[in-house]
């Protein structure tokens, strides 16, 4: 955790660092030199695998997101040890470089500006004149090239290996073709040079990729800050019951330890003795504390309130939620959203664009006024204005922004390609226990065959549920305690899935479950019964069946409250033009009450967990882009099928490989806030791809003298100065985005009542 804010101090080197991992230290005791030098060679293997990304751009995204977590397993976490474990201490590292050859050029670039004649001319000023001065803007402008220009140059390489130019390769052209024939101009007398516009457009693609760079990185500052409110030690209960300081990483699953009024959390784990109010905002988004209690989960780095808990650890180091958010948070990095393969592929056009426009500038000023130093300056001036660095921008602080976003409130995205499609979903389908209800179910009524009394089949339910964790086992058992029944011992307990459970008790087969049980076992449902069950589908109630030795014996009728959120959520979706579904276990009488009751469009009831993910796929062949939210455990093949899977929970249950999304807080109004952010961030895509494009659309004609016979002519001076404004107004652009509110969704007044029943 600690290697994505320490890669600031690994990437300069340095003898008290020869310890560590040798990849990053292999010269740790060189100079400076030596470690920029190792600086470039991993911005170089980065830009390699980002020209990958481009040539691949036209894959399916099933295709990118397993080349993306390739990445996040192979080479983010070997290649790169040494340098964070990661892309995100890369991009940390990326910033610092860049950062420093912005400020280095930049201070450079002073004499170049200040001895250029046609800024003395426009801004009216002067500067004296010595012997040699002549000499100023050449020498300065070769060492800002060499110094703040051939990185760039090198990360082209990739790009034109792969046969496949990008922004790097015409940031590269540009520049270079700007530092030849500003040379040669010191050579061979011309009109001007463009050594004031050289250094202008190094000094500010360095601030682009500084910028990018840094927008980038801070994607994950949510969790970087929670990592940081990570102790360094724990106070861990021995046998006797004393304390002792350890540090955290030698905490272990089973530890017992005490975190005192104030301190962090050490691990994941639950609370055994103590009440208190903790803080989990930085995991969940919430601000308001959340109570804790004996049996309660706590997160590792959360803060505790003014109680004092003893928490049994539950997991440590890699297994800790921390540690997942930060894997998504780093997987979500190394995707790439299709906007941003469809900005790569634009730059390539670009390319030939400007090559194109630049033949046929040569050949039409050719024939209009013959070949002479003119026809070099147009040629040149459309391949300098050519530079897409505004364009490069365009998508990066957009995605970087979004990402933020998103984790600062709860949702964590582990491919941006579902952050992107969600915008366009036009079904999602919910399940419906524990998400669109409270998932807390209890014994309502009951019914028996005759002759068998009610106390008796509750204590036999009991002990078959005795070793399920089930919510309606629970039910169950909580209704027999609340009788002071005692359930007889059950044995050779087993788990039937998508349908119940069975036991011996007493020596008789008992099974309990719902009426996909029934169907299994072909039992036959007593007119009474069938009565019972009917009545209780019209009340939205669930119904579980008892049988024992193969006769249905009795029925329990279990209520689940519908959520508050649930009601706003389904009115907020409809009002943003997706459809709603309900997909549930449920009878088809339980299922369509609450679906009557909420609004809902489509009901699929009685599916069993493997059958989840064929549901999805039903709407899918009607031609819909299906987002499917669900717990990420039962739920994993629908996730999966999904277009976008959406995993919603507690925030111990962040870590889940099967969905997109993950939704931190069980709370399914975050759904509404991922569309509204999607819609969003996709619009100040659009918007930043208009005004990167409208640069090079508007200034590469004019460069190229289309309004030559009225007088008007872009010169490579006013063509930087439309460069850089174009690159403010995107960076600027994609700033706005914050200012989404996503706190407050905006919903409809008046929503029903909140109970079901």
């Amino acid at each position: 955790m600690d290697d994505h804010k320490d890669t600031a101090e690994n990437s300069q080197g340095g003898e008290d660092q020869q310890d560590t991992t040798s990849h990053q230290h292999e010269h740790g005791d060189h100079d400076e030199a030596v470690a920029e030098s190792d600086e470039e060679g991993v911005e170089q293997e980065l830009l390699e695998d980002e020209a990958h990304h481009t040539a691949a751009g036209e894959m399916a995204s099933h295709e990118q997101h397993e080349h993306a977590g390739h990445e996040g397993d192979g080479h983010g976490h070997d290649s790169h040890e040494g340098h964070g474990e990661g892309h995100g201490g890369m991009h940390e590292g990326h910033e610092q470089m860049f950062r420093r050859r912005f400020f280095v050029s930049t201070l450079l670039s002073i004499p170049v500006l200040l001895y250029s004649e046609m800024l003395q001319e426009w801004l009216g000023f002067s500067v004296p004149a010595f012997p040699g001065s002549e000499w100023i803007n050449p020498v300065f402008a070769v060492i800002v090239f060499a110094y703040g220009g051939v990185p760039f140059l090198k990360m082209a390489v990739p790009e034109l290996k792969d046969r496949s130019p990008g922004m790097m390769t015409l940031i590269s052209m540009a520049i270079s073709v700007a530092f030849v024939y500003s040379l040669a101009s010191v050579v061979f007398p011309t009109q001007s040079a463009f050594f004031w516009e050289l250094v202008t457009l190094i000094d500010i693609m360095l601030l682009g990729h500084w910028i990018e760079m840094r927008s980038v990185r801070r994607a994950s500052s949510a969790v970087d800050e929670l990592a940081k409110l990570m102790p360094d030690t724990a106070e861990r209960i021995t046998d006797d019951g004393d304390t002792e300081e350890v540090p955290v990483s030698e905490l272990s699953e089973g530890d017992l330890v005490l975190v005192r009024p104030g301190a962090s959390v050490p691990a994941d784990g639950t609370v055994e003795e103590g009440d208190s109010d903790v803080n989990e905002s930085m995991i969940t988004g919430e601000s308001k504390p959340v109570s804790k209690e004996p049996g309660d989960e706590v997160i590792g780095g959360t803060i505790n309130g003014d109680g004092s808990l003893r928490v049994r650890v539950g997991a440590t180091g890699e297994e800790t939620t921390l540690a997942g958010i930060m894997r998504l948070v780093e997987e979500a990095q190394q995707s790439k959203s299709k906007t941003q393969v469809l900005a790569d592929r634009a730059a390539g056009w670009l390319f030939y664009v400007a090559l194109g426009a630049a033949v046929v500038t040569g050949i039409a000023w050719t024939v209009a006024v013959s070949f002479d130093v003119t026809v070099i300056e147009r040629v040149v001036t459309v391949l300098v204005i050519a530079c897409p660095h505004a364009l490069g921008l365009a998508i990066p602080l957009v995605v970087a922004i979004n990402t933020s976003l998103a984790a600062q409130n709860g949702m964590l995205v582990r491919d941006r390609i579902a952050m992107e499609d969600a915008r366009n979903l036009d079904a999602i389908i919910f399940d419906k226990t524990g998400t669109l209800t409270e998932g807390e179910h209890g014994v309502v009524d009951m019914a028996t065959v005759e002759g068998v009394d009610e106390d008796d089949v509750l204590a036999l339910a009991a002990a078959v549920e005795s070793d399920s964790e089930h919510m309606i086992a629970r039910a169950i058992r909580e209704a027999a305690d609340e009788r002071d029944l005692s359930a007889p011992d059950a044995t050779d307990f087993e788990a039937i899935k998508g349908r119940g459970v069975r036991a011996n008790v007493d020596g008789s087969e008992v099974y309990v479950g719902g009426p996909n049980l029934l169907s299994q076992l072909d039992s036959e449902v007593p007119g009474h019964l069938q009565r019972f069950a009917d009545d209780a589908g019209e009340n939205a109630q669930t119904v579980v069946y008892l049988v024992r030795d193969g006769e249905l014996i009795a029925a329990f009728a279990m209520a689940d409250v519908i959520r508050e959120e649930s009601f706003r959520v389904v009115d907020a979706l409809h009002d943003l033009g997706i459809e709603v579904a309900m997909l549930t276990g449920d009878s088809q009488d339980v299922a369509n009450a609450v679906a009557d009751e909420l609004g809902i469009d489509t009901v699929f009831a009685e599916v069993l967990p493997e059958d989840k993910d064929k549901k999805v796929q039903e709407l899918q062949d009607q031609g819909k882009l299906v987002g499917m939210v669900g717990d990420g455990v039962n739920d994993a093949p629908a996730l999966t099928r999904a277009d976008v899977g959406i995993a919603i929970g507690s925030g111990t249950d962040v870590a889940v490989q099967s969905a997109d999304v993950i939704l931190v807080q069980n709370n399914p109004m975050d759904v509404v806030r991922l569309v509204k952010l999607s819609k969003a961030s996709y619009r100040k895509m659009q918007e930043n791809i208009v005004w990167a494009a409208g640069y090079n659309i508007f200034a590469i004609p004019l460069a190229a003298g289309v309004l030559a016979p009225i007088g008007i002519l872009l010169s490579p001076a006013v063509g930087a100065l439309l460069m850089s404004l174009s690159t403010v107004i995107v960076a600027v652009n994609a700033q706005l985005l914050r200012r989404v509110d996503l706190s407050i969704p905006e919903l409809p007044s008046g929503t029903p009542s909140t109970e079901a029943q």
